[in-house]
């Protein structure tokens, strides 16, 4: 799993356009962003070991789900009324088609 580093936190807090981070924010982005990971690998993505653009794709698809984890933290509307960003979908659809195939002997 993606490790959390002071790298991570600033790009997060960047692209979610956070300031400052008030007592117990840290935390709660650090839990967001240890699901969106654990979310990409149980959806069979693995996180690529180079900069590469599929890793950039990586990082564009943990940075919105954390976005949408950190802007819908207080949610009370319905969640069906919520609707998801399209080229996210688009986004994450490709990394999983585009996973490298692991052999036998890899594993």
């Amino acid at each position: 799993m993606a490790e959390w580093s002071d790298t991570v936190k600033t790009r997060l807090m960047a692209y979610c356009r956070i300031d400052t981070l008030e007592e117990g924010d840290e935390a709660l982005l650090r839990e967001f962003y240890a699901a969106a990971v654990s979310y990409m690998d149980q959806a069979g993505i693995s996180e690529p070991k180079e900069a590469t653009p599929r890793h950039a794709q990586y990082d564009l698809c943990i940075n919105a789900m954390v976005l949408d984890s950190w802007d819908h933290r207080d949610m009370k509307e319905p969640v069906n009324q919520v609707t998801e960003n399209a080229a996210f979908r688009r986004r994450l659809n490709q990394l999983k088609f585009s996973e490298p195939a692991v052999s036998d002997s890899d594993t």
